[in-house]
């Protein structure tokens, strides 16, 4: 009762944030990712492993027709937060975009990026992740220690690995970004200076805000964009977990929790 934008019945996904204070200097700003008062899901608040689940609904999306739930879920999640890491490396239509790791955000995040006119380098260890960036287009597609055929204009660390941090540099053009887009990566090693200098740019994703989530959803019904994934049970989660720290997920594992 009392809603502006949504009708009972109406299919609505959300996402890992799930509310700011909407006060604060970034709030107003539109970077509400970084309020220190934000509540993510799963985190703050209860709901990733739901089966009913209270959201405020200017915190929630609908999702496109076309896209049954199975298939919806991983945008809300990796879907968006690839989507901001794609938008902060900064990289342009017609421009090289590299990829280190190949998990479920990055196997949207390609699709995004090649609709946008982007030469896409792919580095993973998985012969199975390999494959599906190939089934997906990449134009180059190698190991976490291979060296491109050319120069990144741009690049985006889906993997938390912290030593990936200066083979991506290495492998970077002078003026180039880099994008972290983990939540948590493992120690940087020592690296020269000069693998930074020439004005290439390191920076992290923090979360998401609602206009990435907006923005990915259009999108992937304008592409459309489509989810590699994969059912679980709820009760499998533990299992799923395991395989996902194993990289023995091709594109993105769902919990179907009823």
């Amino acid at each position: 009762d009392g809603t502006r934008r949504f009708r009972e019945g109406d299919r609505v996904g959300v996402p890992w944030l799930y509310d700011t204070c909407e006060r604060c200097r970034f709030c107003r700003e539109g970077k509400e990712n970084l309020c220190d008062e934000a509540r993510f899901t799963g985190f703050h608040v209860d709901g990733g492993f739901a089966e009913y689940f209270v959201v405020k609904e200017d915190f929630a999306y609908p999702i496109p027709e076309g896209f049954p739930d199975l298939q919806a879920a991983p945008l809300l999640c990796a879907g968006i937060i690839g989507y901001r890491a794609l938008r902060l490396s900064e990289v342009r239509p017609g421009e090289r975009l590299g990829m280190y790791g190949f998990g479920a955000s990055a196997h949207v995040t390609i699709q995004v990026a090649k609709y946008r006119g982007c030469e896409v380098f792919v580095f993973t260890r998985s012969p199975e992740h390999r494959r599906l960036a190939e089934e997906l287009g990449a134009a180059w597609v190698g190991g976490p220690d291979d060296e491109p055929p050319e120069e990144m204009d741009s690049s985006i660390i889906f993997a938390p690995a912290g030593p990936l941090v200066p083979k991506a540099l290495k492998a970077l053009r002078k003026g180039g970004t880099l994008a972290l887009a983990g939540i948590h990566m493992t120690p940087i090693p020592q690296m020269e200076y000069s693998l930074l200098y020439g004005e290439r740019t390191v920076r992290s994703v923090a979360n998401s805000t609602r206009r990435d989530a907006e923005e990915l959803l259009r999108l992937a019904a304008e592409i459309p964009i489509h989810t590699e994934v994969k059912e679980y049970r709820l009760e499998e989660a533990n299992e799923v977990l395991l395989k996902l720290k194993r990289s023995e997920i091709r594109g993105a594992a769902v919990l179907k929790v009823r």
